[in-house]
């Protein structure tokens, strides 16, 4: 099943936030690589641009995952949900440790 991404206009709003912020951090990165910037500085930019792109990356696998699970989870009750909440919940902690 396809669905379009990010689900919620709030998790559109933060995605579309957390782009500007990497947006500005590769500008930040070009002009520091074009002014001949110390390699320590360039690294610990780079760094944290990969750290944004990583939680963008969290921010909208949690947002699909929620989203298909607490779907699938109304068919099954009142308690599907909250079973689906915690299964989420772990498997984010999961790959949130492989994304850092």
């Amino acid at each position: 099943m396809s669905t379009a991404m990010p689900h919620s206009p709030e998790d559109k709003k933060r995605a579309i936030n957390r782009l500007r912020r990497i947006k500005g951090q590769a500008e930040a990165l070009e002009l520091a690589v074009e002014q001949g910037a110390d390699c320590g500085a360039l690294l610990q930019q780079i760094a944290a641009l990969r750290g944004a792109a990583t939680g963008l990356m969290a921010e909208v696998l949690e947002s699909h995952l929620r989203e298909t699970f607490l779907e699938a989870g109304r068919g099954q009750g009142a308690a599907g949900p909250v079973d689906c909440e915690a299964e989420i919940d772990g498997i984010m902690r999961i790959v949130r440790s492989y994304l850092k």
